[in-house]
């Protein structure tokens, strides 16, 4: 079986002086536009109680054009400015179905650098792309190739705060279904000191990027605390932090990507946890060391690998045992310490923390596809009809830790 997809390859490129001037307009201008409707949209709500729409918002720049002070934005292309109304539609979109918080202005400083380009704005000729008021087509490092007889039907340029130009094509590509595979499933547990727990026994090394990066950041960050605010020696010194970090974030994303892409080749079943990443980097103890490991990054690439390979990704509830349940007998540990890498069960098996809560993962997991409910080892369900991932109960079985 195979399914088509829409999907964005993404490559850099190095534009002439007159393209980064022009780029660098059309980013200010697709700024302005964003920054006047939100406060178009925010005033008559507020004042009147009344929801301005898309359509709305493009005819109010129609007339920003033909005022005085904003006679530029005729200077650069139209596209990309009416693409930033509907991006600002769809934030409110979000907003009122309470999936997001309010829509903010866009800061000239710290908001991501882009424009999108639609069919319209572009000229794609002989693996050749040239955007709309350019006469030069860009300069684009072809690190792979699109996919046969790929057209683009959406760029997007974007410059990145190390100062890298990248240009994102937009592609409907056939992925095929990867071959079946003899493994029924993984489960995968996400830790600190090794990444990825297979159910295998198999563990992942944490790499660290940020760790290992670290003097080499902090020093940066030290020379640009000395720079006067304003002067052309404190953006040197804020470009030089901002490669280290684009450094550390390249090195995790390609680990990231060798890691997802391998196990959705290998599983038919992937099973993992429910992690409420936002909340856990509230421990102030451990946000650094979160944050360096890409848990939700890791989720989100496992995801739609899955759905384009027509794999299974089941995700456990949070709040199943999976670290105090044996794996063996069922039995559950009252309690169970972080410090706590090994423990000895009352039926005489020695668990290594990690691998242990793999392995009940996967039976959560397993159980899930039989039968539609989470069902831990040697518990029964069936009768309840209560989920075994809300089954905590204390006065069960319990294990006995070691220390």
């Amino acid at each position: 079986m195979v399914r088509a997809v829409k999907r964005a390859f993404r490559y850099r490129f190095y534009p002439t002086d007159t393209q980064a001037a022009e780029l660098a307009r059309t980013f200010g201008c697709i700024r302005k536009v964003y920054n006047l409707a939100l406060a178009a949209r925010t005033e008559a709500w507020v004042s009147r109680q009344e929801r301005v729409t898309y359509t709305a918002t493009s005819a109010m720049l129609t007339r920003w054009k033909k005022t005085e002070d904003l006679a530029y934005l005729n200077e650069v292309s139209s596209v990309p400015l009416q693409q930033t109304l509907r991006h600002l539609q769809t934030a409110f979109t979000n907003f009122f179905a309470k999936r997001s918080r309010y829509p903010t202005f866009k800061s000239k400083k710290k908001s991501r650098r882009s424009a999108e380009y639609t069919h319209s704005a572009f000229r794609w000729r002989d693996g050749s792309l040239t955007l709309a008021k350019m006469t030069e087509p860009l300069a684009i490092v072809w690190s792979r190739p699109l996919p046969e007889g790929a057209s683009p039907s959406t760029v997007t340029v974007s410059q990145d705060p190390a100062g890298r130009w990248f240009v994102s094509l937009l592609c409907v590509d056939v992925i095929p279904d990867a071959p079946a595979t003899t493994a029924v499933g993984v489960g995968v547990d996400a830790g600190l000191d090794s990444l990825l727990t297979l159910s295998t026994g198999e563990k992942i090394t944490n790499p660290r990027y940020e760790r290992a990066d670290r003097a080499r950041l902090a020093r940066a960050q030290r020379d640009l605390a000395r720079k006067e605010k304003g002067s052309a020696n404190r953006a040197k010194a804020r470009l030089k932090v901002a490669r280290v970090y684009a450094r550390i974030a390249d090195r995790r994303r390609d680990h990231l990507h060798r890691l997802t892409t391998r196990l959705v080749r290998d599983s038919q079943t992937i099973v993992i946890e429910d992690l409420s990443v936002r909340n856990m980097i509230r421990n102030h103890t451990l946000a650094r060391a979160i944050s360096d490991a890409g848990w939700r990054q890791f989720r989100a690439m496992l995801e739609y690998k899955a759905n384009w390979y027509g794999r299974h990704l089941i995700t456990v509830d949070r709040w199943y045992p999976s670290s105090k349940l044996c794996s063996t007998c069922g039995a559950l540990a009252e309690t169970m310490p972080l410090d706590v890498r090994s423990w000895t069960c009352r039926c005489g098996v020695v668990h290594d923390r990690d691998v242990n809560a793999a392995r009940n993962l996967l039976a959560a997991g397993l159980a899930v596809t039989a039968c539609g409910a989470g069902v831990s080892p040697q518990r029964e369900t069936s009768r309840t009809g209560r989920p075994a991932v809300k089954q905590e109960t204390s006065g069960v079985t319990q294990g006995i830790p070691f220390l």
